[in-house]
């Protein structure tokens, strides 16, 4: 049920939406194998789900035979919006945005064969570059436990070009458009390695935090190319 629910969203975002998908680092063989966590960065709409259009079907399909997402409490809690999200993974888990039981049951939830997909930053950035309360955006610590509880696998970090324009929060969707996404696969392992040689356990948090903000800066689609779609 939930594979043929994505895959129908994969093929009706292919009619209305046009992509632009690309590689950007070192690119590991068969970069779509071995995923075990998904952190998608620069969240700017509720809307997206039509990145789907741009990912193979066999993605879609350890998506919803094995997908762990978090999400915020508030957001499955609104009628029409947890609704959909029952149908977009194996695991939906709502969670606070407080290191509290609720993240420990979505620790818990996380197996040899899960895929994690993470909102590492935690809120929408605003058109105005902020989130709902004028603060910079950044990525949370969430990210680093999830590592740690993984030790090993490949993360999929997905750089999002935005999607202000088909929908900013509380907007309606527009159609048509073009949306941009560079994708980048890192070994989850080499990842822990590469960060703790930079300050140890005790700075691995933080460590990963600037690490994943400075990625995201850098290898994000061009604001002015958004501008133009």
């Amino acid at each position: 049920m939930v594979c043929s629910m994505l895959l129908t969203l994969k093929y009706v975002s292919k009619i209305f939406y046009r992509y632009d998908v690309d590689w950007v680092g070192d690119v590991l063989p068969k970069p779509w194998h071995q995923i075990r966590l998904v952190a998608f960065l620069n969240h700017t709409s509720l809307f997206e789900p039509v990145f789907l259009g741009g990912v193979p079907n066999h993605f879609v399909w350890r998506l919803a035979a094995h997908g762990v997402v978090p999400a915020a409490d508030k957001t499955t809690g609104r009628p029409l919006v947890g609704m959909i999200f029952k149908f977009v993974a194996h695991h939906v888990v709502a969670i606070t945005r407080e290191r509290d039981h609720t993240w420990f049951q979505l620790l818990n939830r996380i197996d040899p064969d899960s895929m994690v997909i993470i909102l590492p930053e935690g809120r929408m950035k605003r058109a105005n570059g902020l989130d709902l309360h004028g603060n910079p955006m950044s990525v949370r610590g969430g990210i680093a436990d999830i590592l740690l509880a993984m030790k090993q696998g490949r993360m999929l970090v997905a750089y999002s070009g935005g999607l202000h324009h088909v929908q900013h929060p509380g907007g309606f969707p527009r159609i048509f458009k073009t949306v941009r996404l560079r994708l980048e696969v890192l070994d989850i392992a080499g990842y822990i390695e590469e960060i703790m040689r930079n300050g140890g356990a005790d700075q691995f948090k933080k460590n990963v935090m600037r690490d994943l903000d400075r990625r995201r800066d850098f290898y994000c689609p061009d604001e002015e190319l958004r501008k133009t779609a």
